[in-house]
């Protein structure tokens, strides 16, 4: 219900308009709404909450990589994430120089597949790495031979391998390398109009330095898109309950072996009493038999013992329990 003015206020507004202070016509809604313009050919199906999401996803991804890809390359491996955007499948191919290293990715339980594109110079720096070089590109970029394609495609198997973790707060992936393509035109995997998600992340392997793109199709992410926004990102991380944190460390430490030793006493011997010592010699030491004995976990003292045998073994018997206030 609009506003009821008042007879004072009325008389002000009719003497306002008779004396020309307002004008009828500006007052008039020209009905015109604000259009906004609509690219069908590239229809906005990734929003910037989508892209950030991804990006956060690949800042954990490149983490992983750094840490991991050493023990294969022997090398100081820098990944950082650079940018993110969304594009037609077409845009995305047509940027493609042969030869070109794509890894085609079963990205199940989503349904279709994801790219991963390593630049050229990567590849060359890691199958020299691999057969003992010290990881330097070719001058000229050539087409990679199959018994290069096999070591690249170790290393690609753990790329893909590590696409797990990072992913694991949206859905419970099991990626996969089908396999690896140098020509663009056989990596057809979406129709050219389709809209993909391109993360691209900055690789450098001592001082060889490329790009690494992650070319993410609409129609894989579709099922999970709801998901890939900060708010629902961020209330997942929050939702493990911090018991379950303490329950599993705990069973962890549990399982940690420690060593347990009983110190049935000590003696002082000279140097030359060592050096001579024969099998039946007997070192007198300085507790008695009926004396407890001290118990160490590690290096603390933890218990107190009396000597003994458990079938044909020597074996403790613990009297005591040694505090820490003790």
């Amino acid at each position: 219900m609009g506003e009821v003015l008042s007879q004072n206020e009325i008389d002000n507004l009719l003497q306002a308009l008779s004396s020309g202070e307002l004008d009828v016509e500006e007052m008039k809604d020209n009905g015109e709404k604000a259009v906004k313009n609509y690219d069908f050919a590239r229809p906005s199906k990734f929003s910037k909450e989508h892209l950030r999401t991804l990006e956060i996803i690949f800042e954990h991804y490149g983490r992983l990589l750094s840490t991991n890809l050493p023990v294969y390359l022997r090398k100081n491996i820098q990944v950082e994430v650079m940018n993110s955007e969304a594009v037609t499948y077409s845009e995305f191919s047509n940027a493609l120089s042969n030869p070109v290293l794509l890894g085609i990715v079963n990205f199940a339980p989503l349904k279709g597949s994801v790219i991963l594109e390593i630049a050229s110079n990567l590849g060359y720096a890691m199958v020299d790495r691999m057969l003992g070089g010290s990881g330097v590109p070719l001058d000229k970029s050539r087409e990679f031979s199959e018994i290069e394609l096999l070591i690249i495609e170790r290393i690609m198997n753990v790329c893909v391998n590590l696409m797990r973790e990072p992913w694991e707060n949206v859905v419970d992936l099991s990626p996969r390398l089908d396999r690896i393509e140098t020509n663009s035109q056989f990596a057809q995997i979406i129709s050219p109009s389709e809209m993909i998600a391109i993360v691209t992340i900055n690789v450098k392997i001592g001082d060889v330095e490329g790009l690494m793109n992650i070319c993410l199709p609409y129609l894989t992410l579709e099922s999970v898109m709801d998901k890939l926004n900060t708010k629902y990102w961020f209330s997942t991380m929050q939702d493990h309950d911090s018991q379950e944190y303490s329950e599993a460390i705990e069973s962890l430490i549990a399982k940690a072996p420690i060593p347990v030793k009983a110190i049935l006493g000590n003696s002082m011997i000279s140097v030359n009493d060592f050096v001579n010592l024969q099998v039946g010699d007997i070192i007198r030491l300085d507790s008695k038999v009926d004396h407890e004995l001290a118990v160490y976990v590690g290096n603390i003292e933890k218990f107190t013992a009396l000597p003994g045998a458990s079938g044909d073994q020597y074996a403790v018997r613990v009297t005591s329990v040694i505090r820490e206030e003790q």
